[in-house]
C-alpha cells in the first residue's frame, strides 16, 4: 500500500499509475475540501459557467507520451491558443513580446523577424555577469520594455523589485521575433471539456484509490502508523514537511477577488489581462466564459490580488529563500535515510522472532 500527499495532478496521476499498473492499494490526503490541488475547477451555480478556483490553467505540451496519456481517458481536449493582453498606456499589449507589443508600446515600425533582430540587438544591454533578474530582463528586451512591462509587474506579483530577485525569474521571458501573439508554442495547446476536476476524478476512478479529503499531512502522522506503507509520496510545499521547521520558506499567496455581471456579454476583450501599472491594485483579472468559449447571459471576472499571507502558491526566488530550500532538500533527503534505516530495524527484528 502506498501513501500519497496532495491530489492535485501530480498526486491523481501517481496514484493511477500504481493502481492501475502495480495493482497496488493507495490511500490519497488532500489537506483542501476537494480533490484537484490548485487545477480545482467547478460550474458557477448562478451563470453556469465553468470557473478555476485558483488561477487559470492551460495544458500545453510537446511531448506525444504525455498527449497520448491524457488522452487515454474519456475527457475530450479542446484546442486553446492562449493568449495574454496587458493594458499598458492605455493600450493593450500583446504578451510575450513581439514585433506588435514593440510596435505599439514603443511607436516602432517593425516590419520584419530581420527588423526585430536588429532592433533587440541594438536595445539588449550587455552584462559581463548577469547577478540578478533586472539584468536578465534588460539583457533581453532593453531598457524601456524593462520600464514598461516588467519592473513593476514583477513588484506587484513578488513584493521586491527584479533586482531582488534570482535571474531564473525572468531567464525565460518569451521574446519573439515575428508577430506571433501566442503564449504558448507547443505542438498540444489544450483544455479540458468538462474542466480538470471531471478529469481528475477519472484518474481517480479505482477501487483501489482511497481519498481522505481535509486532513493535513503533518497531523495524520502522528495519529497513523507510516510504516504500513510501502512507499510515501509526498506533493506539497517542501517546509510544509516538517512540523517543527524553525523557518518557513517565503511564499506570496494569491486574493481571488470574483465578481459576477449580470446580462453582459464579456468585461475584457480577453481572457486574461495583466495590469503592469503601481495605481492599479491586482496583477490581472481573468475571465473565464471566454475559455472554450461559454455561453452565458451573464460573465464572471476574477481579480487577483497578491500578498504575503494565506496559502502559499509561489516561493519566492530570491537568495535567501533559494538558501532555505537548499537546506529543505537537504533534510528530506535525510528524513527518507532514516525512515528507510527504520524501515531495515523494523524488519531485521521482525524476521530475528520468527528464526
Amino acid at each position: 500500500m502506498y501513501l500519497i500527499i496532495g491530489s492535485g495532478l501530480s498526486g491523481a496521476v501517481i496514484a493511477e499509475r500504481i493502481s492501475n499498473i502495480l495493482k497496488e492499494k493507495v490511500i490519497i490526503i488532500e489537506k483542501l475540501e476537494h480533490i484537484g490541488g490548485n487545477c480545482y475547477d467547478y460550474i458557477d451555480e448562478t451563470t453556469g459557467i465553468l470557473c478555476n478556483k485558483y488561477g487559470a490553467h492551460i495544458f500545453h505540451t510537446n511531448n506525444e507520451e504525455v498527449w497520448e496519456y491524457i488522452n487515454s481517458f474519456e475527457t475530450k481536449w479542446i484546442r486553446w491558443e492562449h493568449k495574454v493582453l496587458s493594458l499598458i498606456d492605455n493600450k493593450y499589449i500583446p504578451i510575450p513580446i513581439n514585433i506588435t507589443s514593440v510596435n505599439e508600446l514603443l511607436n516602432e515600425t517593425i516590419n520584419n523577424s530581420k527588423e526585430m533582430d536588429e532592433w533587440l540587438k541594438k536595445n539588449q544591454i550587455k552584462y559581463e555577469n548577469i547577478k540578478n533578474s533586472e539584468e536578465m530582463a534588460k539583457s533581453r528586451i532593453g531598457e524601456d520594455l524593462y520600464n514598461k512591462l516588467i519592473k513593476n509587474y514583477t513588484y506587484k506579483q513578488w513584493n521586491k523589485y527584479p533586482k531582488e530577485l534570482d535571474k531564473s525569474v525572468l531567464e525565460r521571458i518569451p521574446v519573439k521575433n515575428n508577430y506571433d501573439t501566442r503564449y504558448f508554442t507547443d505542438k498540444y495547446q489544450v483544455l479540458p471539456d468538462k474542466g480538470y476536476t471531471n478529469f481528475i476524478k477519472q484518474l481517480l476512478n479505482n477501487k483501489l484509490i482511497t481519498i481522505i479529503l481535509n486532513t493535513d499531512y503533518n497531523e495524520y502522522k502522528k495519529n497513523n502508523d507510516l510504516s504500513i506503507f510501502k512507499k510515501i509520496i509526498y506533493t506539497g510545499s517542501i517546509d510544509k514537511y516538517f512540523d517543527n521547521i524553525n523557518e518557513k520558506l517565503e511564499y506570496r499567496s494569491i486574493n481571488f477577488i470574483k465578481e459576477i455581471y449580470e446580462n453582459m456579454n464579456y468585461y475584457q476583450p480577453n481572457s486574461v489581462i495583466n495590469y503592469p501599472n503601481m495605481n492599479v491594485p491586482y496583477t490581472r483579472i481573468v475571465e473565464y466564459k471566454h475559455f472554450l468559449n461559454q455561453k452565458s447571459n451573464d460573465t464572471i471576472i476574477v481579480s487577483e490580488k497578491t500578498n504575503d499571507i494565506g496559502e502559499p502558491y509561489y516561493p519566492v526566488p530570491n537568495k535567501k529563500n533559494l538558501e532555505l530550500f537548499n537546506i529543505a532538500s537537504f533534510f528530506v533527503k535525510i528524513s527518507i535515510v532514516l525512515f528507510l534505516t527504520t524501515q531495515r530495524y523494523k524488519n531485521l527484528l521482525y524476521n530475528f522472532k520468527y528464526l
